[in-house]
């Protein structure tokens, strides 16, 4: 985490591609950012106690990284809802409650925080319309991929051209979860028991929450890659709600993940 070298985003193969179609994206890491402590780097997340002016200079060097002015960076108010939202102009006031964007309006950044959660990046290359969205169990569960994919659609999209690809993640392994969770998901649909599998304590399973979400984006009939990252594993690279929750840690940073159509 070297500050002086500016962040230097994951890519998707899968969006990447695009790059020449006018599609810019990254999937930050703590990287090249300037908070310090708990919140290490590239700490972008306006609801942790870090202090605001490293906040705000780590959104301007997202902002910088994508070639834009400071205030083309648009985020959310996240509250792991199915709600998502089009944005037609830079962000102004106060952020929206949501937890999924999309836009065809080139030169606005489209971002979602994380740390833990599923950050998943869409985009219709021949239609110019992009997304972003941030899926935790509840908005995996909820229909957050499939509202996003809609919204996408109404602003001209087609499914079939469409790409996802999910983002740095908390991995099965690591993601231990109680009875009432597994009875929450099988009994919305028994064929999600899949996603499930004994943990070793009695009662209890780990959770494959990026296979989910994949899945939830496959059947919605859009092509869907994982980059299959987990976030609590790789403490370098990234911010974990989980990992720090095991250590009880008074709080935790935010890392994000972020889209643009170039102008022009």
């Amino acid at each position: 985490m070297t500050p002086d070298q500016g962040p230097s985003p994951l890519q998707s193969p899968a969006l990447g591609q695009y790059a020449d179609r006018g599609i810019a994206h990254g999937f930050f890491t703590r990287a090249g950012g300037v908070s310090e402590g708990l919140y290490a780097g590239l700490n972008v997340g306006l609801g942790s106690n870090d202090q605001p002016e490293r906040i705000r200079e780590n959104r301007g060097r997202v902002a910088n990284w994508f070639g834009g002015p400071h205030d083309r960076l648009a985020t959310l108010y996240q509250v792991h809802s199915p709600d998502v939202i089009v944005v037609d102009a830079p962000p102004v006031g106060e952020r929206p409650e949501a937890d999924g964007q999309v836009t065809n309006r080139p030169g606005i950044v489209l971002g979602v925080l994380t740390a833990d959660c599923g950050p998943i990046l869409f985009a219709d290359p021949e239609a110019g319309v992009i997304g972003a969205a941030h899926a935790g169990w509840k908005g995996a569960l909820d229909g957050v991929l499939e509202n996003t994919i809609a919204a996408m659609e109404q602003l001209g999209a087609r499914r079939g051209n469409i790409v996802a690809s999910l983002g740095p993640s908390i991995s099965q392994r690591n993601y231990e979860v109680g009875p009432e969770f597994h009875e929450r998901f099988v009994s919305r649909n028994a064929e999600w028991a899949r996603f499930f599998a004994p943990s070793g304590k009695e009662g209890h399973h780990v959770f494959d929450l990026p296979n989910l979400t994949v899945s939830r984006l496959a059947a919605a009939g859009v092509r869907a890659e994982n980059l299959d990252i987990c976030t609590y594993a790789d403490e370098d690279r990234f911010f974990s709600y989980r990992r720090t929750t095991h250590r009880k840690e008074p709080d935790y940073g935010r890392q994000i993940s972020a889209i643009m159509l170039r102008e022009g």
